[in-house]
């Protein structure tokens, strides 16, 4: 029988919700950092919808979109380093070198 600690490592590939979603083990100074950044940028993008609806100039519109993408950016460089250094080194070490073509993949999607 697996302890809740295992039911929510990285390795969990292995180890899904009934809802069928795998599951991360950040820790909580982690997490918290993650929604912190997210709940910037959710402000950013109301502020962006604000400002297309007050007809405000194009160029002013465009540097506040740059701004969000940039944190957005910044968000998945965090989460990606955490999976690098704890998911993705777990499951290599237990043998299942799939995880590298999965991370390529990922990769790819966030450098579009």
């Amino acid at each position: 029988m697996e302890t809740r600690e295992e039911a929510t490592a990285c390795d969990s590939h292995q180890h899904s919700h009934a809802d069928g979603h795998r599951k991360s083990a950040h820790s909580d100074e982690v997490k918290n950092k993650l929604i912190t950044r997210l709940n910037r940028i959710e402000g950013q993008i109301r502020g962006v919808k604000g400002l297309i609806e007050k007809d405000t100039y194009c160029d002013d519109v465009l540097n506040q979109i740059a701004a969000a993408q940039s944190a957005l950016n910044s968000v998945g460089k965090l989460l990606l380093e955490h999976h690098m250094n704890s998911c993705v080194i777990d499951r290599i070490q237990q043998g299942d070198n799939d995880v590298v073509k999965e991370l390529l993949i990922t990769m790819n999607k966030l450098m579009k």
